[in-house]
């Protein structure tokens, strides 16, 4: 039945797909391309050496322990020796309801006050710590959906509705924010580099951004309405809300290009911290700054730069890369380009002749060729060699094919020489983002599969539990056991993750 179901959803997809071709034919336009990815990260990592020792195989079983023994006896013939025990371990999973009655005390004292005995640690509502741990694996990491894992838990034998299933997700959840917002912070704190992206969102029926940043020890995200610059810069402050005036936020407002009389306003008054943004826009407001009608927004780039000097004075991304897609609301500080992206513009770029089509695949090649060797040179960094493939970079990108929309493609690729060649000075920094979308990938997939989020709590727990889960994996720290020892449940033991993080990076 079931296989008969899927063979005509198949077939119902594939006739869609012909009928909007036919259309789409009908009117006279192009349908969506089909573009393949151009395969170059795979196809230049270095071959594995042949004849290579293997390493010595582990045990299935060495890790597990075993909680239980069952000895088998045998009728043997009369006669026969004992030769000991032949072992064999056997994996299996208990899942069934533990209902338990909690009989607390009351007590009257002599002037009539009614004591009762406090409720034991872990208990939200009439459920358990196990109970709940187990709807956060289940909804966070199994991507179960709120109905799915309703029903599943009613053929459990627990007897639950969707509203307190949705409590147990969202209610006492702010441990896990904090611990999420203290992952982000020490990751900002001591991280060489940093890879941020963002991809689409849905909450309270709007369109929305989750925005991802992280490395290889952390993750972090942040669900906001809009993937401006300011947006970007309030979240890489991860949650601090106060704007400082110093040599950095002025520093950020001469590249921006803001009036220089009006950074002369601002760094002349002796007033340089603001505690939250309504202090900031009255200190602006007798400035006399709030009332320009000028482009571009001179309060709006005042705001960024202010917000970038309260990132600086907290101590965050102190001497930090921040690699990203080339979006321009990245484009912050010590900034790095993806060279995937990069190559991307060229593998998309359409064609229309013979020639072309040689010259684009001739430069494809080139760029493969020179992006090998930039790998090479992050496992073993050299002098010598960072020279020269400096001037192979601008061999490469001003190179003239004779097509010219590949030619001016070049031409803004080379004026992205230094972000795209920060390797050479940074081997640490990854050449492309990569991780970054492996990041958001559970994110797509939870918008596909749940949708988006009705309240602030929602989201915001839904971002924490997607960056610690990450972070866990990162780190080699179990999930499961990370959420049984926050709350509560006896016996489990996991580390403080800031505290990983800051150990690791010191490390590495």
């Amino acid at each position: 039945m079931t296989e008969r179901l899927l063979a005509d959803n198949a077939a119902l997809k594939q006739a869609i797909a012909d009928l909007r071709a036919e259309v789409a034919a009908l009117k006279g336009v192009k349908g969506r391309p089909v573009i393949r990815p151009s395969g170059m990260e795979p196809k230049t990592e270095p071959k594995p050496q042949a004849g290579g020792k293997r390493g010595q195989k582990r045990r299935k079983t060495e890790r597990l322990v075993i909680q239980e023994e069952r000895i088998i006896k045998l009728d043997a013939p009369a006669g026969s020796r004992f030769k000991g025990y032949e072992d064999f371990v056997v994996q299996d999973l208990v899942v069934r309801p533990h209902v338990m009655r909690i009989r607390r005390e009351r007590w009257v004292t002599p002037t009539g006050e009614t004591l009762v005995a406090p409720m034991p640690a872990g208990i939200t509502g009439h459920f358990g710590p196990e109970l709940r741990r187990f709807v956060l694996l289940q909804h966070h990491q199994g991507q179960v959906t709120m109905p799915r894992l309703v029903s599943q838990l009613r053929a459990f034998g627990i007897d639950l509705s969707k509203r307190q299933l949705v409590r147990l997700l969202n209610t006492g959840t702010d441990t896990f924010r904090a611990e999420a917002r203290a992952v982000l912070r020490t990751g900002l704190e001591t991280a060489a580099w940093i890879s941020v992206d963002d991809t689409g969102a849905r909450h309270q029926r709007q369109n929305a951004f989750c925005t991802q940043v992280g490395n290889d020890h952390f993750t972090a995200f942040a669900t906001t309405a809009s993937k401006s610059r300011l947006n970007f810069l309030e979240v890489l402050r991860a949650g601090y809300g106060d704007y400082v005036i110093n040599a950095h936020a002025l520093a950020y407002l001469r590249q921006r290009a803001l009036s220089g009389s009006l950074i002369a306003r601002l760094a002349a008054d002796p007033i340089r911290h603001f505690p939250d943004h309504a202090a900031w826009l009255q200190h602006l407001d007798g400035l006399g700054i709030t009332g320009l009608t000028v482009s571009p927004d001179p309060v709006l780039i005042a705001t960024e730069g202010v917000v970038w000097g309260a990132i600086k004075a907290h101590g965050l991304l102190p001497d930090t890369v921040i690699l990203s897609d080339d979006a321009g609301q990245f484009a912050v500080d010590h900034h790095a380009l993806c060279w995937v992206h990069a190559e991307r513009l060229v593998h998309k770029l359409d064609t229309f002749t013979d020639q072309q089509y040689a010259a684009q695949q001739r430069v494809r090649a080139l760029i493969w060729w020179f992006y090998a060797d930039l790998k090479a040179y992050r496992r073993a960094p050299d002098r010598r060699r960072r020279s020269a493939l400096r001037t192979r970079f601008d061999r490469l990108f001003r190179r003239r094919t004779g097509f010219a929309t590949l030619d001016r493609l070049l031409d803004r690729l080379h004026a992205n020489k230094d972000e795209l060649l920060v390797v050479l000075d940074r081997p640490e920094v990854p050449l492309n983002t990569n991780g970054s979308e492996r990041d958001l990938r559970p994110q797509v997939t939870k918008r596909k599969v749940s949708g988006g989020t009705q309240s602030d709590p929602g989201r915001d727990g839904r971002d924490a539990f997607a960056g610690l889960l990450l972070t866990c994996a990162k780190l080699g720290v179990s999930f499961w056991d990370y959420l049984g020892h926050r709350l509560g449940v006896s016996g489990v033991d996991a580390p403080d993750l800031p505290n990983l993080i800051r150990m690791r990076s010191a490390m590495a």
